[in-house]
């Protein structure tokens, strides 16, 4: 197993190989987005990883961006070239893909997003 030295790290993707993804083409996304890290040599400042389910299958393949918490859909191996070229390279959100951004208190969908919403996470009672 490989421990990577993260000291100077910018961005962290993530790379969703879950069940859903993966049947539509979360591979070859990921190789896209890591292939573009590479030939741009921009090793040292991105680090990506595979993830599981990130629970967005609808909108699958899905990656997500960090620092800046941003969700991309429907990744395909032109898109994830674009991910690295355009937003992590050159700062330009890809708004004709995000599902999600946060915004410094949680995330939001972008106005007039064609996304299905999906399901409310479930708020657990407390005991008084």
């Amino acid at each position: 197993m490989t421990t990577w030295n993260l000291n100077g790290t910018k961005h962290h993707v993530l790379i969703c190989n879950g069940s859903s993804c993966m049947r539509k083409g979360g591979e070859e996304a990921t190789q896209a987005i890591r292939n573009e890290i590479s030939n741009l040599d921009l090793d040292a400042f991105i680090h990506t990883t595979r993830t599981r389910c990130n629970g967005r299958c609808k909108d699958a393949p899905v990656a997500i961006v960090y620092p800046d918490g941003t969700w991309y859909k429907d990744v395909t191996p032109e898109v994830g070239s674009r991910i690295v070229k355009q937003h992590l390279l050159g700062g330009a959100l890809m708004q004709d893909h995000i599902i999600y951004q946060f915004d410094g208190e949680g995330f939001k969908q972008p106005e007039n997003s064609e996304c299905i919403e999906g399901i409310v996470k479930p708020v657990k009672k407390t005991v008084s």
